[in-house]
């Protein structure tokens, strides 16, 4: 009995909230949709605030409430995952009022919207590159702010997904070998980009012993008259990686390919 009657009640104050927020929706009273759409976004109910946000911004519009209410609109965008909403609200935001109260924290979240709508490694990263650019811009505008540190930590999270990216591409390269042409010095290419643009990524020995295989590849593959040439740059790259990663997780077949090279180039082992 206890139940029903519990369940009963739900229903029927469900059923006056709907009737509420129905009255408000038809009201013309645009302070009273703007105060309702301020509790409904303190009862984390994003989506009707976002509404009664949306039908009184023009309202407000060059009077004091209009920071505030840009701003909790915003916001109310980016807590329901609607991160291109969120962060053309808060550039408005900032545009309308860049000296604002609001003004650091809407640069940060503009950069934090594009972190968090960055995509899959695979797919195109052009949020990425924007969170990239956007939290670089935060700390330039605010080098004393007190998101300084969580800009730098999503920078360097952000650049090695794009040195990860890299290095796939890279990786895709050397698997299609001759296929369509001579992939091998694609791979080469494009893991030495990795290296020069991201120097210090988590992948760096990954890129260099790739490298050294996409060589070791191409020399086996050569003609005769390219042999000597090719298996003395096998030489040169294993060099390259020995010194830089001694103890690396691939030293032993790094070994083994510079072993194979000596044997053409008459190299003989330090």
């Amino acid at each position: 009995m206890r139940l029903r009657i519990l369940i009963v009640l739900g229903v029927v104050m469900a059923l006056a909230s709907c009737s509420t927020y129905s009255k408000i929706q038809k009201s013309e009273d645009a302070e009273k949709k703007l105060q309702m759409g301020k509790n409904y976004f303190l009862e984390k109910k994003y989506t009707k605030s976002i509404t009664l946000f949306e039908s009184v911004v023009s309202s407000f519009r060059g009077t004091p409430q209009a920071e505030e209410l840009l701003f909790l609109l915003a916001n109310s965008y980016l807590q329901t995952k609607d991160y291109l909403s969120a962060s053309e609200y808060f550039d408005t935001y900032i545009r309308n009022f860049p000296r604002g109260k609001f003004a650091e924290e809407s640069h940060f979240l503009i950069a934090y919207c594009y972190y968090l709508d960055s995509p899959d490694v695979r797919l195109d990263q052009t949020a990425t590159e924007n969170a990239i650019f956007s939290f670089s811009e935060y700390i330039e505008l605010y080098p004393a702010g007190n998101r300084v540190d969580d800009s730098f930590r999503y920078i360097n999270e952000m650049e090695n997904k794009l040195a990860y990216k890299e290095y796939l591409a890279a990786e895709l390269y050397y698997n299609l070998g001759l296929y369509g042409g001579n992939n091998y010095r694609a791979c080469v290419i494009t893991a030495e980009n990795l290296l020069k643009e991201y120097p210090d990524c988590p992948y760096r020995e990954q890129a260099v012993f790739l490298i050294l295989k996409a060589k070791h590849k191409e020399a086996i593959l050569s003609i005769e008259d390219k042999k000597y040439d090719r298996f003395s740059e096998v030489v040169d790259e294993y060099y390259r990686y020995a010194n830089e990663f001694p103890n690396g997780k691939f030293i032993k077949e790094a070994n083994r390919m510079f072993k194979e090279a000596r044997k053409v180039v008459g190299t003989s082992e330090e």
